[in-house]
C-alpha cells in the first residue's frame, strides 16, 4: 500500500470531514461567547445549542462542562469533586494519576477488572476509573463498582476517553471524554457531571467550574463527530482478520492479552511477538509504513515494563513483547489486513 496505515488511533484519531465543517462553522464566528452584544449572544447561541448536542448524542441527562481535553476534566473532576479521599485505578491514564498524585491506589485483577477490596472502610471517597482501558481494551464492569461507591456515600468519576463515542456510557457521577479520540479535534473535552453541586466552583466561565473562554470552534466540531460516529463504531467485518491472527499469535507462542480479559473491547488489541521486544516492533512497522504503539514504557534508555500490565500481574518478559494495535473511524479492512501479514513475517521471520 503506497500510503501510510495508522493503527494508533486509541493516541489520536484523525478528523472526521463533518468535524472539520463544524470548526470552519465556528471560526466565522469571531464573537467571545461571554461578550454581551449581539455577536456574542450569537455566539453563545451557537455554544449551548453544541452543548445540547453533544449530551443528546452521548445520552447524558446531567451537566457538561466545556474542557481542553482529558487531562483538564480529569484535573477539574478530581480537584474539585466534593467528598472524601482520592482513589484512582492502577492501570489509569496518567493524566488521572497526575490529577490525584496523593490518591490511593485501587488494586487491579488479572483480568483487568477493578478490585473493590481497597475500597473497604472508605467514607464518601471519589473514586476515578477507565471505562476502557487505553493500554489493552479491558472494559470495565461499572454498573457494580458504581453501586459499590454509592453505597458508601461515594463519588464515581470514569474516564470515558476511549469509549464515548463507541459505547453507551455507563452509569456514573461524572464522565471524562475527549474530542479527539473519536474523530473531533484536538484540544477539546468535557466533564459530564451528574449534578453542579458535586463540584465546588472556582469562578469564571462554564457556570463558574471552568476559567478561559469557551473554544466555540472546537465544541462545534466535537458535537459534529460524536452525530457522525456510527453504531458499531467500527464495522465489525473491518477487525474480522484479527481472529486468525489471534490464532496464528498462540499458535507461534505469542500471547493474544484479550485472552486473559473479562471484557476485552474490539478496538484496542494489545499483542505480544515471540522473542522481538515492543520497541523492536514498533520500529518495524514503522519502516513498514505502520503505525502502532509500544505495550512498555523506555524511560532514560532504560527498557520499564509497562505499569498496566505490571498491575495486571502479566510476565515481564512478555509485557516487554507487547504493541498496542488500535483502529479507528477511518480504518480500513485491507489495513488490517496489511498489518496481519507485517506481524506474522516478522514473528516467523
Amino acid at each position: 500500500m503506497s500510503q501510510r496505515i495508522n493503527l494508533d488511533h486509541a493516541a489520536t484519531t484523525p478528523l472526521r470531514p463533518e468535524a472539520r465543517a463544524g470548526v470552519e462553522e465556528g471560526f466565522r464566528i469571531w464573537a467571545n461567547p461571554s461578550s454581551p452584544h449581539a455577536d456574542g449572544r450569537k455566539a453563545r447561541s451557537l455554544l449551548e445549542d453544541a452543548r445540547a448536542r453533544i449530551k443528546e448524542a452521548m445520552g447524558w441527562d446531567g451537566e457538561l462542562i466545556f474542557t481542553s481535553g482529558a487531562s483538564e476534566a480529569a484535573a477539574l473532576a478530581l480537584g474539585q469533586a466534593k467528598g472524601g479521599a482520592r482513589f484512582v485505578g492502577a492501570v489509569e491514564h496518567d493524566a488521572v494519576i497526575q490529577a490525584a498524585t496523593d490518591a490511593e491506589r485501587l488494586a487491579i485483577e488479572g483480568n483487568g477488572m477493578v478490585s473493590l477490596e481497597t475500597l473497604e472502610g472508605a467514607d464518601k471517597p471519589v473514586v476515578a476509573v477507565q471505562h476502557v482501558n487505553s493500554e489493552t481494551g479491558a472494559r470495565q464492569e461499572i454498573r457494580t463498582l458504581a453501586a459499590r461507591v454509592q453505597a458508601i456515600g461515594g463519588l464515581l468519576v470514569c474516564d470515558c476517553a476511549q469509549s464515548a463515542g463507541k459505547f453507551a456510557l455507563p452509569e456514573c457521577d461524572m464522565e471524562i471524554v475527549s474530542a479527539h479520540k473519536f474523530g473531533g479535534p484536538i484540544g477539546i473535552g468535557a466533564l459530564l457531571v451528574r449534578d453542579y453541586a458535586m463540584l465546588h466552583p472556582t469562578g469564571g466561565h462554564e457556570r463558574g467550574y471552568r476559567r478561559g473562554t469557551e473554544n466555540l470552534p472546537g465544541a462545534l466540531g466535537m458535537a459534529a463527530a460524536l452525530e457522525a460516529c456510527g453504531d458499531p463504531y467500527v464495522d465489525p467485518q473491518v477487525l474480522e482478520p484479527l481472529d486468525a491472527l489471534a490464532e496464528e499469535c498462540r499458535a507461534l507462542g505469542g500471547t493474544w492479552l484479550s485472552d486473559q480479559l473479562a471484557d476485552p473491547t474490539p478496538y484496542i488489541r494489545a499483542i505480544a511477538m515471540p522473542r522481538i521486544s515492543g520497541s523492536a516492533q514498533v520500529m518495524r512497522f514503522d519502516m513498514a509504513g505502520i503505525a502502532v504503539s509500544q505495550g512498555s514504557a523506555c524511560s532514560s534508555g532504560t527498557m520499564k515494563t509497562s505499569r498496566v500490565l505490571e498491575a495486571m500481574g502479566v510476565d515481564p518478559d512478555i509485557a516487554t513483547r507487547t504493541i498496542r494495535f488500535s483502529v479507528g473511524w477511518n480504518t480500513k479492512r485491507e489495513e488490517v489486513e496489511r498489518f496481519c501479514d507485517v506481524w506474522l513475517d516478522m514473528a516467523k521471520g
